[in-house]
């Protein structure tokens, strides 16, 4: 699947269909989300009921994934591309490390992409360059308008497979996208001038075909990504501590590397504070069992949960009986009147 806009999706045809259909456009079976099948960009469809000459179909089957990226929601992924600009907007630090802890929860290889390299002196984006490479990062300084590191950023996204291009609004993925192949010609937007915040041009995930086999993912921005997995396995998705850990090994196996007696990961790296820091909100968010594992607070008494929200629950007199519970009652009665007894009185049933 390509794209998912509202409730259609459109899938892409390994082969070229009647009236040379190379794509369609598709509902949802119901049973899919009955059966907890969300289908996802980048995933392996399969389709029936197909009106050929329409360009319509329905998803009828969803087929196993390799990998998920959650935010954005793209499957299938082997590369993510993490894009940040160097100027308007200037880059954050803990911003950007927490999307490439984003990027490296996937198990895929990461790229880091500098844009807008032509609005900084060659000294300013060196020194980037260097400060990233110390995380472990070698990244690449680009730019849509000189075109400068195009052609490297082209080679690597030509490669077979998915490509997932993600970051805050306003870093310019859908320029770079436009200087690697102008036909796509993807919706941009400048920089709001007082905020210097960006403005969200892209509304939904959309795959491209740069190169035979390699498919590229535009996506929306956002500015916030939520810190991936537990206090355990974090540390693994720091280049610093898997370096520490291929020269040495803890001393004991459950080490969080917060200084503990024998830990091999020392502490003279940059982002050992910010670290320290995510672990103790993971042990702290972890230690909270009102909070589920999506993040999301339980309901509490009197409350119900509805969606990503909570709501009010409905005092039990006011509430009516539910048209299953109903139907259930009317056949009781029915089958009590033919057996010649009184029919049943059941309570209302709480939905």
């Amino acid at each position: 699947m390509v794209a998912l806009q509202a409730n259609y999706c459109w899938v892409e045809l390994e082969r070229v269909g009647p009236h040379d259909c190379r794509r369609l456009l598709c509902t949802r079976r119901t049973r899919l989300a009955k059966s907890g099948q969300i289908i996802c960009v980048g995933d392996r469809v399969g389709v029936e009921s197909i009106d050929w000459p329409a360009g319509r179909g329905v998803i009828a089957a969803l087929e196993p994934r390799s990998v998920l990226l959650v935010r954005p929601p793209v499957a299938n992924v082997s590369l993510v591309v993490v894009v940040v600009a160097l100027a308007e907007p200037a880059p954050d630090p803990l911003q950007l490390s927490r999307f490439l802890l984003t990027a490296e929860a996937t198990g895929q290889a990461v790229l880091l992409v500098f844009s807008k390299a032509d609005l900084l002196p060659e000294q300013a984006v060196a020194a980037w360059l260097g400060r990233v490479a110390a995380w472990g990062y070698p990244a690449l300084a680009v730019s849509s308008q000189s075109g400068s590191g195009l052609d490297q950023l082209r080679e690597r996204l030509s490669q077979p497979g998915l490509a997932v291009v993600c970051g805050p609004s306003g870093v310019g993925k859908s320029s770079l996208l436009n200087g690697l192949k102008p036909e796509l010609d993807l919706r941009v937007a400048a920089v709001s001038g007082r905020l210097q915040r960006g403005r969200h041009t892209t509304r939904h995930v959309e795959l491209f075909a740069l190169a035979p086999g390699a498919l590229v993912a535009d996506s929306p921005g956002f500015n916030r990504p939520e810190l991936p997995g537990d206090p355990a396995g974090f540390g693994l998705l720091f280049p610093e501590v898997r370096r520490g850990l291929q020269q040495a090994a803890c001393r004991f196996s459950n080490c969080l590397h917060l200084g503990e007696p024998g830990c091999a990961v020392s502490s003279d790296w940059e982002r050992y504070g910010w670290y320290v820091e995510w672990v103790g909100d993971l042990r702290e968010r972890a230690a909270r069992p009102e909070v589920h594992a999506q993040g999301q607070r339980a309901a509490e008494p009197g409350l119900r949960r509805r969606g990503d929200r909570l709501e009010p629950r409905l005092d039990q007199q006011w509430r009516q009986p539910s048209r299953r519970s109903q139907r259930q009652q009317a056949w009781r009665e029915g089958r009590q009147e033919q057996d010649g007894a009184e029919p049943l009185s059941l309570p209302d049933r709480e939905d």
